[in-house]
């Protein structure tokens, strides 16, 4: 008897080969038989008229915190996402002094739009070693999480406050290159770093201190491991994020090692820098280097308030510094007062084309309903006012708890998009899983992939967009027996429906802990996710308590004994 039977599924096993029918057989948490099975299993699935592939790959997420309070990673584990890799943009939660952790929720706030509030309700700080939080995440851990180590917290660990002041001595660095070896010996896949971010005080994060020689003796160690190095390069400007990309291309090359940026966003008005950038690419995959860049499937909506800091207003500085460091009291006062208010506007009225095509989604008084749902442009035409004095009366009389929505402001061409997706060299990631929670759902990429690109446009076949998600993530990631259906591979697997797979409508909820909220999808079409040889979630029975979540590929050795006989 096997232990799980998967019976009469189209079996698309991730190589990008023609899918074909069979059932798969599980013992322990492998892949036992691949064909007719006739012996039963203790628990079985019936996959008829549906596709079972392996598990998806979601290699940027900044599920980091959430998975102190949360192992299944929800929801991503119900849109068929298996494995994630947390700790991306040069953030992690680990290694961590106890004198930094507040340094560090002020970055991720900052970064990632994660609330104060729910690390300060959410989180016991019971850890500061990267093996103490991989020892404290694996606690009912539901979902696999290959964890990169941030750069920034390396530097802190090291070099204390002067990591956000000065570039590091050659002890320093040799310290860093000993803290990154624990890192790696206790799991993490790779080392992330970012050359664009900026902490709660808008200045640059700690990563962004650090010189070349710096960077270059860290990659020797990834090179010892062979382990990977994901970075933020300055996307906004294409020259720049050519040379990043040639530093990568030469680190790639010299530690043989493979590498990754993110993101890269296709819009009407970046075709021609975009193509620079992939020709780029080509080239240095032309030289032997892997440097992979990270595409997502999804335009890009923001929704925001004026109750916190929002990414849309980060080029507008007189805005952004109110949202960033005034309270409820102090945004209200200044939208009042003419002076501030006129100052305000000015700033923001070379933009109007932005401003008059957001909606309003949400508002708290009766008299305000009217509007919800409408441009900016018609509520200013109903009110007899612009667009933005509309905005700003509006988020008056709501007491800052009016939502507004940018929806398609970018990578929202789908003949671009998808050509994007199909090239050979792009990696499907940068969908941002468990941050900027308050901004839009970071979670359904992979069903929009499928709904949008393979069943709509018919843009790829749905072979092509599995491997995309699966065999190809875990080849450049380096996570092993994982997104092949292969016997011996470890049964992370996906049941759903070809023909109706896709995201949810975006919802607003309170689950985040201090009764906070967030924007999230539910998953449509995806019948059963299994992990580690167990069901983890199912659309009948919602999430189990089998919980089989592994490190990876930490952990990857440690689940060998269980490889059926």
């Amino acid at each position: 008897m096997y232990d799980l039977v998967i019976r009469n599924g189209t079996i698309v096993d991730g190589s990008g080969m023609p899918s074909y029918k069979a059932d798969i057989a599980v013992t322990g948490n492998r892949i036992a038989k691949i064909g007719r099975v006739a012996e039963t299993g203790r628990e079985e699935v019936d996959a008829s008229g549906k596709v079972v592939s392996p598990g998806f790959i979601d290699p940027h997420t900044h599920f980091d915190a959430q998975l102190l309070w949360d192992g299944y990673a929800k929801p991503a584990l119900s849109h068929g996402v298996t494995t994630i890799v947390p700790g991306n943009c040069s953030l992690s939660l680990a290694p961590l002094k106890a004198e930094h952790r507040m340094k560090l929720v002020g970055m991720f706030n900052q970064i990632e739009e994660m609330p104060y509030k729910a690390f300060k309700e959410g989180v016991v700080w019971d850890w500061e070693t990267f093996s103490e939080y991989i020892t404290r995440i694996r606690k009912g851990l539901a979902i696999n999480v290959a964890p990169l180590v941030g750069h920034s917290v390396i530097r802190l660990w090291v070099m204390g406050d002067a990591a956000m002041e000065r570039t590091a001595t050659a002890e320093e660095i040799a310290g860093m290159q000993g803290v990154l070896r624990e890192c790696l010996d206790a799991g993490a896949v790779g080392l992330s770093t970012s050359y664009v971010d900026m902490d709660e005080t808008l200045l640059p994060v700690p990563s962004r201190y650090a010189d070349a020689s710096e960077v270059d003796a860290l990659a020797s160690v990834l090179g010892e491991y062979g382990r990977i190095l994901q970075i933020v390069p300055e996307f906004y400007d294409p020259d720049l994020t050519i040379a990043r990309l040639d530093q990568l291309a030469e680190i790639s090359l010299k530690y043989s090692i493979p590498t990754t940026f993110s993101p890269l966003f296709i819009n009407a008005d970046n075709v021609e820098a975009v193509e620079r950038v992939m020709a780029r690419v080509d080239e240095q995959f032309a030289r032997g280097a892997r440097v992979w860049p990270q595409v997502q499937t999804r335009p890009i909506d923001i929704s925001f308030s004026f109750a916190v800091p929002s990414l849309i207003f980060v080029r507008l500085p007189n805005w952004y510094k109110i949202m960033r460091f005034g309270t409820q009291d102090e945004i209200i006062a200044a939208f009042s007062d003419p002076e501030k208010r006129k100052k305000l506007i000015a700033e923001a009225t070379p933009n109007m084309g932005l401003w008059s095509f957001l909606t309003l989604r949400f508002a708290q008084t009766e008299a305000n309903q009217k509007y919800v749902g409408k441009t900016l442009a018609e509520i200013g035409e109903m009110r007899g006012c612009t667009a933005l004095e509309a905005m700003i009366d509006l988020s008056i009389e709501e007491k800052l708890d009016a939502h507004f929505m940018a929806a398609n402001m970018g990578h929202n061409s789908d003949e671009r998009v998808s050509a994007m997706l199909k090239h050979p060299r792009v990696h499907i990631g940068a969908s941002d899983g468990g941050a900027h929670i308050l901004s839009f759902s970071t979670y359904g990429d992979t069903g929009y992939l499928f709904s949008h690109f393979v069943r709509n446009l018919n843009a790829m076949s749905i072979e092509e967009a599995v491997k995309k998600v699966t065999s190809d993530t875990a080849g450049i990631w380096g996570i092993p027996d994982r997104g092949l259906i292969q016997k011996g591979y470890v049964a992370d697997l996906v049941v759903f429906d070809a023909a109706t797979i896709d995201r949810g409508e975006e919802t607003y909820v309170q689950d985040v802990p201090g009764d906070g909220k967030r924007y999230v999808r539910d998953s449509r079409g995806v019948d059963t996710v299994v992990v580690g040889g167990g069901v983890a979630w199912s659309a009948a029975a919602g999430y189990k308590d089998d919980t089989r979540g592994a490190i990876l590929p930490g952990e990857a050795a440690a689940t060998r004994p269980l490889v059926a006989a």
